[in-house]
Formats: C-alpha cells, sequence, structure tokens
C-alpha cells in the first residue's frame, strides 16, 4: 500500500483522469513554482475505475481555478489548511479564459497585435465551444494550455 503523508496547506486535486496529472502538472506551472508536490498515477477508484491525484503544499490561492476549470472541470479540489479539508470547490467552464490558449486564425488580429490578450469565450455550454473573442475562431483540439 502507496502512504504519501498529509500536507499542511495546499490543495489535492482528486478524480483527475488516470494517465493525465503529468501534463496537468506542467499546464498548471507547478514545474515554475518550488512546491512540494506529489504525484500519484492510476490510482484505484470506485467512482472512475482508475484515476490520478496531485497532492501540492502552497500558497491554495496559487491555483488558477479558470484555467483548471478549462482544462477538466470534473475534477475535485480539496483546499488544505492545518492538514485538514477546510474547503472544496466544485469546478465549472469558465465563461471567459485569458491567455491560456491561442488563436490560430491567421488573420485575427492576435497574430498581427502581438501584446494584444488571447481571449476565448464559452459560446456553446453543452458542448464546451470556446470562441476568440476578436475574430470568432473556434477553439480546436486538445485542451491543454500552450
Amino acid at each position: 500500500m502507496l502512504n504519501v503523508g498529509a500536507i499542511s496547506e495546499g490543495f489535492v486535486l482528486d478524480h483527475i483522469q488516470a494517465g493525465t496529472s503529468l501534463q496537468l502538472y506542467h499546464d498548471l506551472k507547478l514545474d515554475e513554482g518550488d512546491y512540494c508536490v506529489a504525484i500519484i498515477r492510476n490510482a484505484r477508484s470506485n467512482k472512475m475505475g482508475k484515476k490520478d491525484i496531485l497532492k501540492v503544499e502552497c500558497d491554495p490561492n496559487t491555483l488558477d481555478l479558470d484555467v483548471l476549470g478549462f482544462i477538466d472541470h470534473n475534477i475535485t479540489v480539496n483546499i488544505i489548511k492545518g492538514e485538514k479539508i477546510v474547503e472544496k470547490k466544485i469546478l465549472k467552464l469558465p465563461a471567459e479564459i485569458k491567455n491560456v490558449i491561442k488563436c490560430k486564425n491567421p488573420r485575427c488580429i492576435t497574430s498581427v497585435e502581438q501584446e494584444l490578450d488571447q481571449i476565448f469565450v464559452l459560446t456553446d455550454p453543452e458542448h464546451e465551444v470556446y470562441r476568440c473573442k476578436y475574430c470568432e475562431e473556434k477553439y480546436k483540439g486538445h485542451k491543454r494550455v500552450r
């Protein structure tokens, strides 16, 4: 049995699709900070069969819930203080995301004006469709942070 110690302050991301935690680690830019991180892959789950878990010891406010909601809004976020879960956050698809993905339309203003923020708006929540705020180009592709 694997035993990963408790964290005093931070967050635990649970119900991550099995095998995707390492990519999520990079997408959330956890590799750029000086955080203590435990990545648990392919843990047994009654709900999902197999799942990944990320435990991060840091200020819980460093987690960008919009980015996380865009990547996978089915992840459970547990906020930890004093080695106890003090809050569970339910993720949702953000109405707007800024500088997470990039518009691929070569005629978009963001291709010419490099300093403009890359803003995408959720236009169809049922089908999880995001479109560029400037040119309305539909975002195609896997949900991954650039």
